[in-house]
């Protein structure tokens, strides 16, 4: 089976991939800095599928050792890009650190691929890029228009396609898949990977779950005034495991050949948009734990709704986001549970 690299692959979504190519046959590479995750991540990977991934411990960043990996590995066929600086409040503060780390990893990366004749790149995107859109773009298809970014965190995600498209534009070999994600949440069914905040957790379900555990005294809901049914904001959130799932599905559509354009998108989410208010107390009906929360002002840059038209991946793709939202929140709980004990 194809050998496939996987660059952040102790990551969050990057480590819950790694397992779905692993269970689909494939032979798979990790790289990771371990700025942001953990080793021990890949004891996790094993567990599940029964052998450990290859694994280097290298810096997107560092030609000279992304070199080595694929000297060493010289029958990649396919790279999955998830290495990347992620928080959206650390980048307005260290707008410099998140445009080296994102895009100078990226460009290392794509000349390392074709001085090594690897063609093949799916690149973590994100919805971010759409920024808050207008009613008519609601929910939200490839189509949507691209919007200032409101982060230097959205900004390199925005560049990073770029880049892509660019590259693909002067170099015909190049084959790129663009994933653009909505909010992925919950934890694989066998509790032995999940989502592992450093610190205080960035999103929403790591906090509702720290908090119902004890370890936050309370939530915070950021604002009750916006114009939604219930007045917080909505989001869609996709199952981490449906997500990776679309990882598989994306390598397999361009090692087969089947992509119609040479740069392909696909907006990556459920179709349905959930409210904070609306998660929490689903958390709280599934788990039957009481999670303690305050209404508080609005949070700067929060977007007031979006969700996915995720038409184009369930029918191209042939990959549909449809884990039941009860099942997703259960997971994060048990894994939650689990790293507590």
């Amino acid at each position: 089976m194809a050998r496939i690299l996987v660059t952040g692959g102790t990551g969050y979504i990057g480590s819950h991939t790694t397992v779905e190519l692993m269970q689909q046959g494939y032979d798979v590479v990790v790289i990771d800095n371990l700025s942001n995750s953990s080793a021990d991540v890949l004891d996790g990977v094993a567990a599940i599928v029964g052998t450990r991934p290859a694994f280097e411990q290298v810096d997107c960043n560092d030609a000279q050792a992304l070199a080595q990996v694929f000297s060493k590995h010289p029958d990649i066929q396919g790279v999955i890009h998830f290495a990347a600086s992620k928080a959206v409040g650390e980048s307005v503060e260290q707008p410099l650190m998140y445009y080296r780390n994102n895009l100078m990893s990226l460009v290392t990366l794509l000349e390392q691929m074709k001085a090594h004749n690897v063609h093949n790149i799916v690149f973590s995107s994100s919805c971010t890029v759409y920024g808050q859109p207008t009613e008519e773009h609601l929910p939200v298809d490839e189509t949507a228009p691209i919007q200032v970014a409101l982060s230097p965190y959205g900004n390199t995600k925005q560049i990073n396609e770029e880049i892509i498209r660019d590259e693909a534009h002067a170099n015909a070999q190049l084959h790129a898949t663009i994933l653009r994600y909505f909010n992925p949440i919950g934890a694989h069914p066998s509790a032995m990977i999940g989502e592992l905040p450093n610190g205080v957790p960035q999103n929403l379900l790591p906090f509702v779950t720290q908090t119902a555990i004890g370890l936050r005294p309370e939530l915070k809901v950021f604002g009750d005034d916006y114009n939604t049914p219930d007045g917080s904001c909505i989001r869609d959130y996709i199952y981490v495991v449906d997500l990776a799932k679309a990882h598989v599905k994306a390598v397999e559509r361009m090692l087969n050949h089947q992509a119609t354009e040479q740069v392909e998108v696909f907006n990556l989410g459920t179709g349905r948009g959930l409210s904070v208010l609306e998660i929490l107390n689903t958390f709280m009906q599934v788990t039957g734990v009481k999670v303690p929360y305050q209404i508080v002002g609005r949070r700067e840059g929060d977007i007031e709704q979006v969700w996915a038209k995720p038409d184009k991946a369930n029918n191209v793709l042939g990959w549909k986001a449809d884990t039941p939202i009860e099942d997703v929140l259960l997971s994060a709980w048990r894994w939650e549970q689990k790293i507590r004990s």
